[in-house]
């Protein structure tokens, strides 16, 4: 993943810098907005970033689940987007930033408050996949082209 990104830095790296920085603030803005969109998706459809399927919750009592894991978390209201002339970033922001981070590396952490230990199952939430790298491609060309 990181040899893609490198790749893809490197051959946008010449045309960007020929774009004034208010232009290149506006080619970032797209790309976050590019790769929150496809993130969220992924998010819903629970994959990873190399396709395999979100590891199931372990549920200790039989009962219903009231909502898909993570619905909440891919909200713009949590999943937010930064652009600057040199960089875009896509992230979860505040408390759910702590809990994105336990479930995207496999860590151990409290159920609740005051609650059991789990260690929780990896699950990449955020992620680099060929889609994305193939739609910010397309991005930076149509916006060259203009």
């Amino acid at each position: 993943m990181a040899d893609d990104l490198t790749r893809l830095h490197q051959w946008a790296d010449g045309l960007l810098q020929q774009l004034s920085p208010a232009a290149r603030r506006q080619l970032a803005r797209d790309v976050a907005k590019q790769l929150r969109a496809s993130q969220q998706k992924r998010i819903a459809a629970q994959t990873n970033p190399d396709g395999t399927a979100y590891a199931p919750r372990l549920r200790q009592k039989s009962g219903h689940i009231r909502r898909q894991m993570f619905a909440k978390m891919r909200t713009t209201r949590y999943l937010k987007m930064q652009a600057s002339s040199d960089t875009a970033v896509v992230g979860f922001v505040g408390q759910v930033q702590r809990i994105a981070s336990v479930h995207q590396l496999g860590l151990r952490d409290r159920v609740r408050q005051g609650g059991p230990e789990v260690q929780y199952t990896r699950r990449e939430l955020l992620g680099y996949t060929d889609q994305d790298e193939d739609q910010i491609t397309e991005l930076v060309l149509a916006h060259l082209a203009r």
